[in-house]
């Protein structure tokens, strides 16, 4: 073990050298890979970290170490990326492989261990160097469709010493592209009040004309003043129907590059402000998503390169002008767009309205507080990307802050006295956010402290106070009471709440505490006989849930086994 760690700590210091490490990192299936996610491809909240790569459709492919290395941590959580691996390789990055069915058998045995200790399906472990060594293409785990995902398919990353995803195709992972990216949308936006689009101080669509080697010819503009492009871009690739996310934009005005935007790596600290870099009111009101190429205050993100007067453009009356965009995938197949601009005196044609009248100003560089029947909201500094207006109105126990279509950095709180309740009720109430066409309350983790409700939220919106006074339910799937199961694997369990939702959950045979798996979307608890730890002939079954205002159901029966 000593010689490895020399060789891990050599290889680290002679592959920082080389940026990008070729024929190191190997594919982790033994299948073609086809992709349902590719890097840095923008989700609700994030970017995505890694390659998703398709598992056919299934669950139980063998997933394969990319490298040899340790395994330096391993996860299992209800959501995200439900089991997870993490090998630290010799040349300091690390790969990590998501929502797995279940590890290898020396893995799976260590977690297990680890699971029965802390009594937690939910655990999250650092093993050392030593503990857990791995080979290269040793097979350990095998893929699934556990924690957030949407259906089976392994999640690959791979991370620098500093934690940072990376596009695991810089290394040679290899995706079969030779599509160019297409384009559904391209928009022109006013940097400020005294910039006018086609006689518009407002985003403004623009005309797309397809041209037959796939590029985009778009309708000449009319424009004055400071203004900023944006699009809307997906990619293809050759083995999958789906659309993923592109790897670079980069735009120019007349011949000169104004900006780049590279997606090649990025921090978990700033993955949150993909709400910068998108149209975020477009795309909670249209569902799609433009990438705006211009950097407004307040956007950290790393991805931009070479951005000159932070990618806007300056329109002169009387001058003829062509800004162009091109987008490329990450195999340098692009698609370019021509955008030709014609600088002109114009006035602006929009009917004028008061959008401020009745709303409440809140401030990003120091904090507001809004207070009105028993609620109280505060804002902290820096909880929103500038200085905003919104509605802001209370109605009984009903909330109403704006709508969601303006982004948050962090979060704001939601304060409620419910001291007007009764003693009987108050451990029942909790904030809810409501949601849909019914407008139905959705949990939001609440805490209290005294006769005070406390709840944190990044989302603007209608928050309510309710009550949940109905004890989740608790129904078994494979057995009943007073049934042999000595020829069962498993034994299944579904629980379920309605209103708050399921906070935690404990079982036990005979007093002793067993593994169950929970998976949240099919409301199912498992146990694996073949833990082994049922071992009696007649076995008591004691199952405890409880949802997030303290709502407990206990489900009790006999089994035998032999």
């Amino acid at each position: 073990m000593k010689k490895f760690l020399i060789l891990f700590f050599l290889s680290t210091t002679l592959y920082s050298q080389s940026e990008y490490p070729q024929d190191y990192f190997k594919n982790p299936l033994d299948i073609t890979p086809v992709l349902s996610g590719t890097f840095a491809e923008l989700r609700s909240s994030h970017f995505h970290g890694g390659l998703d790569i398709k598992t056919q459709g299934k669950e139980g492919l063998k997933v394969y170490a990319s490298a040899s290395g340790y395994v330096s941590r391993i996860k299992i959580s209800h959501y995200g990326y439900g089991k997870a691996i993490y090998i630290t390789h010799p040349n300091g990055y690390t790969t990590v492989y998501g929502h797995l069915q279940k590890f290898s058998k020396r893995l799976e045995a260590y977690i297990k261990m680890c699971q029965y200790q802390k009594e937690s399906f939910e655990v999250e472990v650092f093993p050392g160097p030593e503990e857990l060594p791995i080979d290269a293409q040793e097979v350990i785990a095998y893929s699934g469709n556990t924690g957030g995902s949407g259906g089976p398919h392994l999640h690959f990353e791979i991370r620098d010493n500093q934690e940072r995803p990376m596009n695991p195709m810089l290394f040679g992972i290899d995706v079969k592209d030779t599509k160019a990216p297409f384009v559904i949308g391209a928009y022109a936006y006013p940097k400020d009040e005294n910039a006018l689009i086609n006689g518009k101080n407002e985003r403004v669509p623009l005309r797309l004309i397809p041209k037959k080697s796939g590029d985009y010819e778009v309708e000449k503009i009319t424009a004055l003043g400071n203004i900023g492009f944006g699009v809307t871009t997906y990619d293809k690739q050759d083995l999958a129907p789906n659309t993923n996310g592109v790897s670079n934009i980069q735009t120019f005005f007349n011949g000169n590059k104004s900006l780049e935007i590279d997606f090649k790596r990025f921090s978990f600290s700033e993955t949150k402000h993909i709400k910068r870099l998108i149209d975020y009111e477009y795309w909670k009101t249209k569902k799609s998503r433009i990438q705006k190429l211009f950097i407004q205050p307040n956007n950290p993100l790393s991805l931009y390169k070479d951005a000159y007067d932070n990618g806007y453009v300056k329109i002169e009356d009387s001058t003829s002008s062509v800004y162009k965009i091109r987008i490329r995938d990450y195999k340098q197949n692009e698609t370019w767009i021509n955008i030709p601009i014609v600088g002109k005196q114009q006035l602006n044609n929009q009917v004028s309205n008061n959008e401020i009248e009745g709303k409440t100003l809140i401030y990003n560089n120091k904090s507001t507080t809004l207070s009105a029947g028993n609620y109280t909201v505060n804002f902290y500094e820096n909880t929103v990307y500038e200085d905003v207006w919104i509605d802001f109105s209370v109605s009984s126990d009903t909330l109403k802050l704006h709508e969601d279509k303006i982004p948050l950095q962090k979060n704001f709180y939601i304060n409620y006295d419910i001291s007007n309740y009764k003693k009987a009720d108050q451990n029942k109430l909790f904030i809810a956010r409501l949601y849909g066409y019914y407008k139905k309350p959705s949990y939001v983790y609440t805490t209290r402290k005294g006769n005070t409700l406390s709840a944190g939220s990044k989302i603007f919106g209608t928050y309510t106070l309710a009550m949940d006074t109905i004890a989740p339910t608790i129904v078994p799937v494979n057995f009943q009471d007073k049934k042999w199961l000595s020829k069962y694997r498993y034994l299944k369990v579904k629980i379920d709440d309605d209103l708050s939702g399921i906070s935690k959950y404990r079982a036990t045979v005979n007093g002793k505490w067993i593994l169950m798996e929970y998976d949240y979307k099919t409301n199912s608890l498992v146990h694996d006989f073949n833990d082994n730890v049922v071992k009696d002939t007649k076995n008591d079954l004691k199952i405890i849930v409880t949802d997030n205002v303290g709502n407990s159901s206990t489900f009790e029966a006999t089994f035998f086994r032999k």
